[in-house]
């Protein structure tokens, strides 16, 4: 393939671009500002593979030039080879949003939690949830061939994904809310929505293979009931503030129920099959500290509604709300591809031949075969860094798992 490069345009600056990135990737202990610098970089070298830098909008001819290789989340070692520049940037954006989904469980379960590392979680979480989105809405439906089934452009993982990024950043709004102690109608909608992120990402991954997906639909559940039993427990306060205490003790009630659905769910999960590193939800400050607060708030409610209130509790739980003012309020920030290197003039593209590459039908034929010779990719090995075991030292004890 050496043939096809002018002999101005530096391809080893382009293939030490796509290392560099490479080289980043397994360890969520690098900056985001080195990331981004990384991936601008050998974007800004591989636009031109994906339009003409001189007429825009137009397909470069370059496009299906380069083979690549990548392996997806679901599907184990085995990787699927496309000669497609698009394929190349959908996986390397999905793979950058996972280092930043990474990033953000590891400054989250660090002791001493400060404010920029809760903005820098939540400003993770929401790269992340951009990074895929654009990959959905503007590149995944370029691809010629169908996506793999259960692999990372498969609509049902990139919803579930999209939707876990959104509500854990999330997350960090609403233990912020707990925090300044907002009002508790505030706390129970941020809750709700919360739950309601979760619960869409849960479904996303219904009709997936549970061998595969197992323990990553059991976390999803797991959030989406614990925050449900939170959204319920701050509407019963909010409640019982209005002397609404009949309504505020079927409220408690039900997040009880909730709890309990979410205390089986952590054991579900325990035992649960598929991929993703595990974690032990029921030890978190967060879920453990729930249960006594309710416990409390519910035996209060009873105590007043028996010597003062003797109000009817009623037989449905009042409904959940969602608020104007937490609709929406999470989304994920929008990415943009970065300009074309300078490297990229007109005459430089021009100067690319790309007559030499041959039929692309007896192309794709090599490849089928050098593919099969090839095997499976070796997995990578992630730089982990042990979580502490201590609790947050926070009114929340919110951390990510």
């Amino acid at each position: 393939m050496a043939t096809l490069f002018p002999s101005h345009f530096s391809q080893i600056e382009l293939r030490q671009a796509r290392q560099r990135l490479l080289e980043l990737l397994p360890d969520a202990g690098h900056g985001s500002v080195e990331l981004e610098s990384a991936l601008n970089a050998y974007l800004a070298l591989f636009t031109a593979f994906l339009q003409a830098p001189d007429e825009p909008g137009q397909e470069s001819k370059l496009r299906h030039v380069l083979r690549f290789r990548w392996t997806h989340t679901l599907l184990g070692n085995t990787p699927e080879a496309r000669q497609d520049a698009v394929f190349e940037v959908v996986s390397m954006c999905q793979n950058v949003a996972l280092w930043y989904m990474k990033r953000a469980a590891r400054i989250a379960g660090k002791e001493g939690i400060t404010m920029e590392d809760a903005k820098e979680v939540h400003g993770s979480l929401r790269r992340a949830a951009g990074l895929v989105k654009a990959v959905h809405d503007r590149y995944i439906g370029q691809l010629q061939d169908e996506p793999l089934k259960e692999g990372d452009c498969d609509t049902r993982v990139i919803t579930a994904t999209i939707n876990q990024c959104t509500a854990e950043a999330q997350e960090v709004t609403m233990a912020r809310a707990i925090e300044l102690k907002h009002s508790a109608g505030l706390c129970s909608a941020l809750a709700h929505e919360t739950s309601k992120m979760f619960t869409t990402a849960a479904d996303a991954l219904r009709s997936l293979d549970p061998s595969k997906v197992e323990r990553w639909s059991k976390y999803l559940q797991l959030k989406a009931a614990v925050y449900t039993a939170y959204a319920y427990n701050y509407l019963g306060e909010n409640l019982l503030a209005e002397d609404k205490c009949g309504e505020a003790i079927r409220c408690l009630q039900e997040s009880k129920k909730f709890y309990g659905e979410a205390e089986e769910l952590c054991k579900q999960y325990a035992t649960a099959k598929g991929v993703g590193a595990k974690v032990k939800p029921e030890r978190l400050l967060f879920f453990r500290k729930l249960g006594p607060v309710l416990n409390r708030t519910l035996e209060k409610c009873e105590r007043e509604n028996g010597f003062i209130y003797h109000q009817k509790v009623p037989y449905d739980a009042p409904p959940l709300e969602l608020r104007d003012n937490t609709y929406g309020l999470v989304a994920p920030e929008e990415f943009s591809m970065p300009a074309p290197s300078p490297l990229w003039t007109p005459v430089t593209f021009a100067a690319f031949d790309v007559s030499r590459l041959g039929d692309r039908a007896a192309d794709a034929k090599k490849a089928a075969a050098a593919e099969k010779a090839e095997g499976d990719l070796p997995p990578v090995k992630e730089v982990n860094e042990n979580d502490t075991d201590k609790d947050q030292d926070n009114h929340s004890g919110c951390v990510l798992s």
